[in-house]
């Protein structure tokens, strides 16, 4: 079975590699990002792996399918960047890594709401310049408040776990209300009014569908309580930048800790250093004192390139092997967790 890899580092080759894929796969690694314009790099495969940033849409499906690809192999949990229902209709098969490490993005998560509240990246230039005032990095306790979570899957759940150990309340909102384990965990479901009303920081862990897309906008951020702090470690397209930005404008938004970002594909992963930033909104967002981005690293620990690894090799070799993927995607998911 040969299988192309796209979008491909370094880090990925060599977990792939430790995994042993190239043992019983043809395997061809590729930097450039999957999509109509260099889908002919799939020529002769029975199968594409891809990542958050490639993307399959009908067209290039269209284009795999003619080519005799018969699978979609996603390395993530998320799979909005891939036409469900072209695959169907093209009769490939699309699975995923649902459950890398839920570990290491409620783990980041946590980093960038510290590292906000204490602005630790602040200080840490400031004492590298010399400078060791205490002026403008006051932060708060994180025992005693609220932190609202949207969405209730693995992550959230990981995050949920996390946050009752400093000693916050956590309301969550979720289409699909879990009363056991509310009950089990401290938390209160509620609506997303109640929510964006009462918390002092907002955690987003749902995933991007047509409901959520922008779901955090002007209306929604009037909702919120002033100061409030944002974090998405999600999808980019749940926030609405330009929002985000007349929210941070206005310090209704106290401070943003992003790992995504709604435009992020020509950006995270690489080295854009030596050339002018041409994204004037993503230009805006970087020139924020309160506004942390990271390179959608929220996944990128040890643990979880072995599993993705293990978990993508798995789904290949079942589908090689013709048995029913366990991890496949369908055209109309149910549940619409993270």
């Amino acid at each position: 079975m040969r299988i192309i890899f796209f979008g491909v580092q370094p880090y990925d080759r060599e977990s792939f590699e430790q995994a042993g894929a190239s043992q019983d796969f043809e395997i061809c690694y590729h930097r450039s990002h999957l999509n109509v314009n260099n889908v002919s790099l799939a020529q002769g495969a029975d199968a594409v792996c891809i990542f958050v940033n490639d993307t399959a849409d009908a067209e290039t499906i269209r284009l795999l399918a003619g080519m005799g690809v018969r699978l979609i192999a996603l390395r993530c949990a998320g799979f909005n960047n891939v036409d469900l229902a072209a695959a169907a209709r093209h009769g490939i098969v699309v699975v995923r890594v649902p459950a890398y490490s839920p570990h290491a993005v409620a783990e980041h998560a946590v980093a960038l709401m510290l590292a906000l509240n204490r602005k630790i990246h602040r200080a840490y230039w400031r004492t590298r310049d010399g400078n060791f005032s205490l002026h403008g990095l006051l932060g708060f306790d994180m025992f005693g408040k609220t932190a609202g979570v949207i969405g209730a899957g693995r992550i959230a759940r990981e995050l949920i776990r996390i946050l009752k150990g400093f000693g916050m309340e956590v309301l969550v909102h979720d289409l699909h209300p879990d009363p056991a384990y509310a009950a089990d965990a401290g938390i209160a479901y509620v609506s997303l009014d109640d929510l964006y009303a009462r918390s002092d920081v907002i955690s987003l862990h749902c995933p991007l569908t047509d409901n959520t897309r922008y779901m955090i906008g002007d209306v929604a951020i009037e909702r919120m309580k002033p100061g409030v702090m944002l974090i998405n470690t999600g999808r980019g397209q749940l926030i609405h930048t330009e929002a985000l930005i007349d929210g941070l404008k206005e310090k209704k938004i106290g401070a943003a800790g992003l790992d995504v970002y709604e435009e992020e594909a020509g950006y995270f992963y690489e080295d854009t250093s030596d050339r002018i930033m041409d994204d004037d909104v993503l230009a805006r967002l970087l020139s924020f004192n309160n506004v942390i981005v990271t390179s959608h690293q929220g996944f990128f620990t040890q643990e979880a390139l072995d599993n993705i690894a293990c978990v993508t090799m798995d789904n290949i070799a079942r589908f090689a092997a013709g048995k029913k993927p366990i991890n496949e995607v369908c055209a109309e998911p149910v549940g619409g967790r993270v």
